[in-house]
Parts: structure tokens; C-alpha cells; sequence
């Protein structure tokens, strides 16, 4: 990660709507809330609040080193896509870790990548660079660990 784009900052001095976004992830993580609009009501914030801010704003864990992100993606069904795709990521920096790629379908396949963010460029940027990729549809953040 470019640590020029990160600040620590203490959340006393930031708005009460950036610790409320982390809230609502965390409660739709342990699932005791199903869906996005039961968290943010919840929590007292908007859904578009939660949609600007939710792939920014993360608690410090304990060993950052072992952060890992799930990539959820559309392929289309031609050669190189996925090699192009997993040499994007380790080009940013990120160690593949595991891949489920479903059956092609209607000249589409269904991947969802886990990676190793140790070292990897900010997520926005991976996840913008996926979007712009030839054969590469709805790049998504599943889950962050």
C-alpha cells in the first residue's frame, strides 16, 4: 500500500457517520442483520452514506498483515481473461490465495478470488483497475478480513 494516501487519525475528530458506516458492516458481517437497509437503519445512517464510504473506512486489526479481501467478478469465456486478471492483482500487489471459478455460461464464468492485501495497493484502486479490464464484469468486494 502507498502509505502517502493513508492518514491515522483519531475517529474523535472525524464525523460519527464514518465509525457508523464500519457499525452496519460488521453487523451485516456477523449477520445479525440480513440486509443493507436493516444495518444503516440501525446504525442511523443512509444507504448512499454506507455505499460512498464502505470500501474506505476500516478498524486497525491486530495484524494487518493478515488482511485478505474476496473479489467477486464476471468473466467473459476467452482465453487469457483470467491470467490477465490474476496478473493485474500481483501487479498491485496482491497474493492470490485461492480461486473458485464456476463453469462458463452463456460465454460467461462466475469467479471469486481471496487475496492476500499485505502488500497491495489501495482496494479502490485494484477493484477500478478490474473494472476497465476487457473481459471483466462487476469487479465487487465480497468481504474483507
Amino acid at each position: 500500500m502507498n502509505s502517502g494516501e493513508y492518514f491515522i487519525v483519531h475517529k474523535k475528530i472525524l464525523p460519527d457517520y464514518y465509525d457508523k458506516v464500519v457499525l452496519a458492516r460488521e453487523l451485516l458481517k456477523s449477520g445479525e442483520c440480513r440486509e443493507i437497509s436493516e444495518a444503516v437503519r440501525r446504525v442511523g445512517i443512509s444507504r448512499s452514506t454506507y455505499y460512498k464510504y464502505k470500501d474506505y473506512i476500516f478498524r486497525p486489526s491486530e495484524d494487518d498483515s493478515s488482511r485478505k479481501a474476496v473479489i467477486s467478478m464476471m468473466l467473459r469465456h476467452e482465453a487469457g481473461v483470467l491470467g490477465s486478471v490474476l496478473g493485474l492483482i500481483a501487479g498491485h500487489g496482491g497474493n492470490v490465495l485461492t480461486i473458485l471459478q464456476n463453469p462458463p455460461i452463456a460465454g460467461r464464468a462466475s469467479v471469486v478470488i481471496c487475496v492476500d492485501m499485505e502488500k497491495m495497493d489501495p482496494l479502490p484502486d485494484v477493484l477500478s483497475a478490474l473494472s476497465s479490464m476487457k473481459g471483466v464484469e462487476n469487479p465487487a468486494l465480497l468481504d474483507i478480513s
